[in-house]
């Protein structure tokens, strides 16, 4: 469920009319719910209660310092990937006690910016960072609380780019070496082992790949016990998958996943930590754009967009699906189209959908992009010195710019040229 319907024939985010925002800010943008997003926290703690847990939000998803401080102010913690995700979940105000770091590429740099700001917990991802992370903690006088990823060799049955818990990935530790890498945590300085990690993947829409994983990690809970180590938590990662169209795609539900969770782990007497991100953000953003031109090509017609590859990359990269719906209703029975969608970026692979059915579309009408909450403006850039669009929250009638667009003086700017040019 989202709060992006339309009302008197017009696409609303809750009680705000999309077209007032583009009258406001311009195209292309995105917006997103706060109620949404507030929902689908929601929906996760409730599922994993009464067990301890936190739900720590996936901040590569969409890392907006608004949506980060909506979220923290719920209770959230944050999972971060590099030192400045650390950064925005603090800026959010996310005290350092709620923030997991995960990543298989951690810095000295970062290990110090974490430390020396508070942490939760730091997931290792392999040796040589393990020992990395000692020689950090034992130079700054403190104790890494860490968990290890371990690589259960599972396979999420998801899209091989997204794809994380098979021996082949570059993430974490084999699973079958974990009792050794424990061992030798142990006898480290500076570092404290508190539970462990793992995460097989995103967009999953099965919740076999989890269990077969987490049955795997309880029976690794129990032999590392064993072996005289204190395990309190279990970060379980995120992964669980959202419809990205209105048809027939039924992934799992929050309660489901919730219900798994406490029959596969919930006798051993642990905290719980997940990281969702797509299936709390995805659903929550919207990307709106104009038509620039309706061009009657050969054998098809084309509708060119004023949002491009660069605003929303996952079409191009993935080959991903997002449903586009106008924002004017069209009438019951309106004829259709069928349109290859495309922004005006030099590139072929500037394409959002192909053969596309839509309500007949004209020059200046807007378009919604359903589902670009999660992986949109994160992993958007400035090819074509295009600016950066522009991020809007909306919570019941009112909306506010969280992201403004930079005008072209700030892009150049930001360059230099040497004086011996």
């Amino acid at each position: 469920m989202d709060h992006f319907l339309y009302k008197n024939g017009t696409l609303h985010a809750e009680d705000v009319a999309l077209a007032d925002i583009a009258a406001s800010v311009g195209t292309p943008f995105y917006v997103y719910s706060a109620a949404t997003l507030t929902r689908h926290y929601r929906l996760f703690t409730e599922a994993l209660s009464p067990l301890p847990h936190l739900v720590c939000f996936a901040i590569k998803s969409l890392s907006n310092v608004a949506v980060l401080k909506l979220l923290g102010d719920l209770g959230a913690g944050m999972d971060v990937v590099s030192g400045g995700e650390y950064l925005r979940a603090k800026a959010a105000g996310v005290p350092g006690d709620r923030i997991v770091f995960s990543g298989v590429g951690k810095t000295r740099d970062e290990m110090r910016l974490a430390l020396k700001g508070g942490i939760r917990q730091f997931n290792l991802e392999s040796e040589p960072e393990m020992r990395a992370l000692s020689q950090v903690a034992t130079e700054l006088g403190v104790v890494a609380p860490v968990a290890v990823r371990v690589n259960p060799d599972v396979d999420a049955k998801t899209h091989e780019k997204i794809a994380t818990g098979k021996k082949e990935n570059k993430f974490g530790i084999p699973i079958d070496r974990a009792s050794a890498v424990y061992a030798e945590i142990a006898r480290l300085p500076g570092l404290k082992v508190v539970g462990i990690d793992v995460h097989i993947g995103s967009q999953l829409t099965e919740l076999e790949p989890f269990e077969l994983a987490f049955k795997k990690v309880a029976d690794l809970t129990r032999q590392l016990r064993a072996e005289g180590h204190t395990i309190t938590r279990l970060d379980l990662g995120g992964g669980l998958g959202i419809p990205y169209t209105r048809s027939n795609e039924a992934p799992p539900l929050p309660t489901d996943y919730g219900a798994m969770i406490k029959r596969t782990l919930g006798d051993l007497d642990v905290e719980i930590e997940i990281e969702p991100g797509r299936l709390i953000s995805g659903n929550s953003g919207l990307m709106v754009s104009g038509v620039i031109y309706v061009k009657n090509g050969e054998d098809r017609d084309f509708l060119i967009l004023d949002a491009a590859m660069n605003d929303l990359v996952r079409p191009s990269m993935y080959g991903a699906h997002h449903d586009i719906i106008p924002v004017v209703e069209a009438p019951a029975g309106s004829p259709t189209q069928a349109y290859d969608i495309v922004g005006p970026v030099c590139e072929t692979g500037d394409t959002f959908a192909k053969g596309r059915d839509l309500p007949l579309l004209a020059e200046g009408d807007l378009v919604a992009f359903r589902s670009a909450g999660a992986y949109g403006a994160v992993m958007s850039s400035e090819y074509n010195t295009r600016p950066l669009i522009p991020e809007v929250l909306v919570k019941g009638d009112h909306f506010a710019v969280i992201r403004a667009r930079p005008t072209y003086d700030e892009m150049l700017n930001r360059d230099s040229i040497p004086e011996w040019l």
